[in-house]
């Protein structure tokens, strides 16, 4: 289906949760100009569709559809992670993963692929096959050593749901993400869910990894570049492992003397 204002405008009203009224008082125009603009009754300037992508905290890929949407010209963004302007937000990238050893750490761009990894990561992740480049949407629900190496394999897809439902509140309609999300629900929905997650996990949720007959537990903080106007550098995440025992500690520490 060809986009058209009013109908991208709206779905991004729905994903914010935001009314017509809501969005005008936002914006400091009328709702009845919100109004127009998604009947295309109103032809909006280009000043008015940036306003507005704001106020939706619209990231830049979802603004210029909608800029496009209008007949307008795209903001200028860039995809090229060589050009000269990119270097430092490349170089901080690097630094968080190099400086994060002895504990993994993985960059992943929208759809969960495998976009840089520091040595611990790369340590852990090549035995089951993840590599530059791996999907670890399609990981997660088909690569058997590594669905067989996760000890609380139920207790990490049901929050698996709950991350990719945050990210396409935060990114909008996206086709890869909702179908992984189908596909986890299903199999959520298959389980005998007897209690929460947060009744599991305690203070975080660590996803316990088996290798051989030892076994590690890790949990995640995730950092984003905000203000990066550029396409793969806005929807990139930074995803920083920390032990959440102290066995699990002593083992990365281990591998890293190696």
């Amino acid at each position: 289906m060809q986009d058209n204002l009013g109908r991208v405008l709206k779905e991004w009203r729905q994903i914010r949760r935001v009314s017509q009224m809501d969005l005008s008082m936002l914006a400091g125009v009328s709702a009845r100009h919100i109004s127009f603009l998604e009947t295309g009754r109103s032809q909006p300037t280009r000043g008015m569709l940036l306003r507005l992508s704001e106020v939706l905290n619209m990231p830049p890929a979802a603004r210029n559809r909608m800029l496009m949407a209008a007949g307008l010209a795209p903001a200028p963004t860039r995809r090229v992670l060589s050009e000269e302007e990119l270097v430092p937000l490349h170089q901080a990238m690097s630094w968080m993963l190099q400086n994060h050893a002895p504990y993994p750490a993985i960059a992943l761009d929208r759809h969960w692929n495998l976009v840089a990894a520091n040595a611990p990561a790369q340590m852990l992740l090549a035995p089951v096959g993840l590599t530059k480049g791996t999907s670890l949407l399609e990981a997660f629900l088909d690569n058997a050593p590594l669905r067989g190496s996760i000890v609380n394999l139920p207790e990490v897809e049901r929050f698996l749901c709950a991350r990719l439902r945050t990210e396409l509140m935060e990114l909008g309609n996206d086709t890869v993400l909702e179908t992984a999300l189908a596909e986890f629900e299903a199999r959520v929905n298959e389980q005998e869910v007897t209690h929460s997650i947060a009744e599991d996990s305690g203070v975080v949720l660590a996803t316990r990894y088996r290798f051989g007959e030892a076994e590690m537990a890790l949990f995640s903080t995730m950092s984003h570049f905000s203000g990066a106007n550029d396409d793969v550098f806005s929807e990139l995440k930074v995803e920083l492992m920390f032990p959440a025992d102290a066995e699990t500690g002593q083992a990365l520490r281990a591998l890293a003397a190696m």
